[in-house]
């Protein structure tokens, strides 16, 4: 098995942990993601780790990797579903 601890993190990088993301108008996420995994169809209100305010993408198909650095994904304006974070 390969040990991912020696090797340098970059945007590129394999995902080291991934989570389930319930999205909220109040919490930030627990880790800053490099992806968003898109389960079901919608569009995406989120913040991402630079920005002073959020951003809706807008009709994300379902299967694709959302290549984002997100501090925050919002409840109000989010309509895709099954998000999974890729930190």
């Amino acid at each position: 098995m390969l040990d991912y601890k020696n090797f340098a993190d970059s945007p590129i990088a394999p995902a080291r942990h991934c989570f389930g993301i319930t999205p909220d108008d109040a919490a930030s996420l627990p880790w800053p993601t490099k992806g968003i995994y898109v389960g079901q169809a919608g569009d995406i209100a989120l913040r991402s780790v630079n920005a002073d305010a959020d951003v809706v993408f807008r009709n994300v198909p379902a299967g694709v990797v959302l290549d984002v650095c997100a501090s925050a994904v919002r409840a109000a304006g989010t309509t895709a579903g099954d998000l999974v974070g890729m930190a």
